[in-house]
Parts: C-alpha cells; structure tokens; sequence
C-alpha cells in the first residue's frame, strides 16, 4: 500500500514528467483562516476555505459562482488543506463541504479544451488523482459533507472520503459520457464504492441518482434532512475527535489495506495488527479504563 508519506513526497515535487510550467504546490502550511489557528490569512481568490477546532478541520469548497469545480486552482487548495499538518496530534478528523447549492461539479471543462494541451491535461488528472490518494491514506477520517448535486469528479470525492453525511436535496452523478468525456477516473472511486451494475448504469447514462439511492448503493453513509445534516456531521466528527488518534490511524490503513487481500492474508494481517495495537498506550489505556470504570485518557 502506498504510504501518506510518500503520497505527500510526491505532492511535494509535483508531476516529474512534465516539461514544463504548472508545477507549483500551495504551501502546505498554509490554511486560509488564520483565526481559527492553522496557519495564515490568503488571498480572498484562494478556492478553499480551512480552519480547525478541538481536532476537527474544516475544508470548504469556495467557488459557488463555477459550481465548485475542481479546477487545478481548485484541486491545488484542497490538497493543500488536506496536507496541512497531517502528522499533527491535535488533527483528529477532517470535514470537506462546499458553500452553494452544488457541491462539485467536478473537472472545469473550459480547463480540458485542447488549447491547453495534453501536458497541463495530465496534470489536471494526475492532480486530482493524488488528492483522491491522500484522502484514502491519510491518518486520519475524512468525512464528505453533501448538501447539493455532486457530479464526475465531484462525486468521485465524495465516493473517496471515508465517510460521506448527504442532505435529502442531495444527488449524484457521473455524466461526462454525454459531453463524450467519459468518467474513467471517477469510475475508480465509483466502483469501489458501489456495486459494478449501479456504477456501470450510472457512467454509461449518466443520470443523476437521489440521495436515498446513493445511500441504499452504498455510496453514503447517512442522509438526514437539510437542517439536521451540519449537526448530524459534526455529531460523528465530534465521536471520532474523542477518541485515540494513534488507533484510529491504525485502523483506518488496515482496514483499506486488507481490502484487497484474499481472506487468509487479510485475517493474518488484521491479526498482527490487533496484537500492534494492544501494544500502543492507548490499546493498554482503553482496556484498563473499560476495567476500571472509568472515562479513559488517551495519548493524543
């Protein structure tokens, strides 16, 4: 399995193989509301909102007047903001939402005309890719929160988060097949989310399903009406914050990690790593408390 640190190395350098230009990372020390303690004020243009409380990072997709596509601008700020201090122990999960009625339409087309050139177009999907890869391996829980239409790639984030929260109004889809673009990229985080038939209906039509049919599908994990869907994800962000970040990391890469293994292999691992993790503090700490009676204390 590829790990976070190289995933963030690899961010780092950026495309090695293109020739030239397009190649700048947004610092990742950078998260753009300096009030809420991560880093400092940017530029009112940035495309990504960011700020953290008590262990929770909020992302925000900030470009309602182009339906929150994501653009290389776009997909840069997020990386960015998803890279920012991912080690830290004050981070324990992370939230991505977007202000508007649309929470992604996906890639900007105007950006995929030919006058760009396949170079910056590798770039824009290479781009894309790695942010979808940070996500899936990054320490912590990342959690989609949908109130609106998520289309192409901006369903393909919400496929990829490792929790998705919708409101009712919600829908998605995957419809570049009716712009002769057809969603190749999305369709890997679509048909790991959702089983093959949906998926295939979904890329070969291209028509929209509601939230209700994303959540029967498996591509959600909760819908809620749209007044309850703020609390109702900051209500399981808030369960993740209390608990042990240490065990929570290591649950999460086993748990993506034995995915792909036959069922020998995956129990073997997922064995090892029940006996790792009574050898962590917190593994001793929470056994102790549970003994105990107590509320237990973790690490971090």
């Amino acid at each position: 399995m590829t790990t976070f640190a190289g995933l963030r190395a690899l961010a780092a350098k950026g495309p090695s193989w293109l020739p030239r230009g397009h190649r700048a990372l947004l610092p990742a020390s950078v998260c753009s509301r300096a009030a809420a303690g991560i880093g400092r004020a940017e530029s009112e243009a940035r495309p990504t909102s960011a700020w953290q409380r008590d262990g929770i990072r909020n992302i925000i997709l900030s470009n309602p007047q182009k339906r929150n596509a994501l653009s290389l601008a776009m997909l840069k700020s997020l990386r960015s903001d998803i890279l920012h201090e991912a080690e830290s122990e004050d981070l324990k999960v992370i939230i991505i939402s977007a202000e508007g009625p649309v929470f992604s339409s996906g890639h900007d087309l105007k950006e995929l005309m030919e006058e760009r050139g396949r170079d910056y177009h590798a770039e824009v999907f290479q781009t894309c890719s790695e942010v979808m890869m940070l996500i899936r391996n990054h320490p912590v829980p990342i959690i989609a929160m949908v109130n609106g239409l998520a289309t192409a790639a901006g369903c393909q984030l919400v496929a990829t988060c490792d929790i998705a929260v919708a409101s009712d109004k919600s829908s998605f889809a995957t419809p570049g097949v009716n712009v002769g673009l057809f969603c190749s990229t999305p369709a890997v985080a679509l048909g790991r989310a959702v089983p093959r038939k949906v998926a295939l209906e979904m890329l070969f039509t291209g028509e929209p399903i509601s939230a209700q049919e994303a959540l029967l599908h498996g591509l959600l994990s909760k819908v809620v009406p749209e007044e309850r869907l703020e609390d109702e994800t900051m209500r399981i962000a808030k369960k993740i914050a209390s608990l042990s970040r240490p065990v929570m990391s290591l649950g999460k890469a086993t748990f993506y990690k034995q995915l792909s293994q036959d069922l020998k292999t995956a129990y073997g691992l997922a064995s090892q790593v029940m006996v790792d993790n009574l050898a962590l503090q917190d593994g001793q700490e929470g056994i102790k408390a549970f003994i105990q009676k107590r509320k237990p204390t973790w690490s971090h």
